[in-house]
């Protein structure tokens, strides 16, 4: 997902030390340049930052509080109706700030107790071969700034609700954790960068994008749908397709715009068979050979 975020926004550092945030034209924030220079300072925190060191200590604003406050407030009962049950176990258990943005070294602390994952900060691109792998040293990377106030439903790019609203909760969970963790000990499997590829859309259709059926009713449990009190609102009338790796693997997605086709499970259970099964065992050979596949019924 950072990597596709890129696209969309990609950073960069000039050689007088600048750092930019390149939003695009119909970025909610594109004609605000008030927002366009907070964005570009808390890059350049996330640029500064060494490993070993604090997590770079962000001091929001009142508008940034106010988002977050709005989306924690929103999504919260819309959590309790829609969201498995693991989730909403580690969300009381992790038991994170409602009235103020969170720290990552805060986020960290609570979350290292439950799965050993902990947050470093990212100004917004980690190569995705970067990202996932460090996945296997629970190693979570995130960025910091808040998505826009005129779109607090939902943001395009990773922010820091989508990182800890979403992510955070998840790798609070065994399951998820776990499936984040395997992420990471398949990236260091994989060498073909195509085949990297289709290891991240079968993440993004999963732990991004994942639903289930539970106790005979559709309940989500992808990052990008809980922690958008918009997309939650729409995922239950979007199509809805078996579990299929070979096409989760090869589908196309864009970002910018609620997810139209999503992968249901039948339960947490196929979840970790088949998505688990899948990490625990790809390799080069394998997803090369489930491309062909795909390549031969198009």
């Amino acid at each position: 997902m950072f990597e596709e975020g890129q696209l969309y926004s990609p950073v960069t550092a000039g050689e007088d030390g600048r750092v930019t945030v390149h939003l695009a034209d119909d970025h909610p924030g594109a004609a605000d340049p008030d927002y366009q220079a907070r964005r570009n300072d808390i890059a350049a925190l996330a640029l500064a930052w060494q490993p070993g060191e604090p997590a770079p200590d962000v001091r929001y604003s009142d508008a940034e509080q106010e988002v977050w406050r709005t989306v924690c407030r929103e999504i919260a009962p819309k959590h309790e109706k829609l969201a498995i049950r693991e989730f909403l176990e580690a969300k009381a258990a992790l038991d994170l700030p409602v009235e103020g943005v969170p720290s990552l070294d805060l986020v960290s602390e609570r979350l290292r107790p439950l799965t050993g994952f902990h947050y470093v900060p990212a100004a917004g691109l980690v190569p995705l071969r970067e990202f996932y792998g460090s996945l296997l040293e629970r190693i979570f990377h995130s960025t910091q700034y808040v998505r826009h106030p005129a779109s607090p439903l939902y943001t395009p790019e990773p922010d820091i609700i989508h990182e800890v609203v979403g992510h955070g909760h998840l790798l609070a969970t065994p399951t998820f954790s776990e499936l984040h963790r395997l992420t990471g000990e398949a990236t260091h499997r994989v060498n073909d960068e195509e085949n990297l590829r289709f290891l991240s859309r079968v993440f993004w259709f999963s732990v991004e994008f994942g639903v289930v059926v539970e106790d005979g009713s559709l309940k989500a449990y992808g990052a990008g749908i809980l922690s958008s009190y918009g997309e939650i609102d729409e995922f239950r009338e979007m199509e809805h397709r078996p579990l299929d790796l070979v096409e989760m693997g090869t589908a196309d997605y864009d970002i910018t715009h609620y997810q139209p086709v999503l992968y249901r499970a039948e339960s947490l259970d196929e979840v970790r068979e088949v998505v688990g099964g899948f990490l625990r065992s790809c390799t080069d050979d394998s997803i090369s050979e489930m491309r062909s596949r795909a390549a031969v019924t198009r």
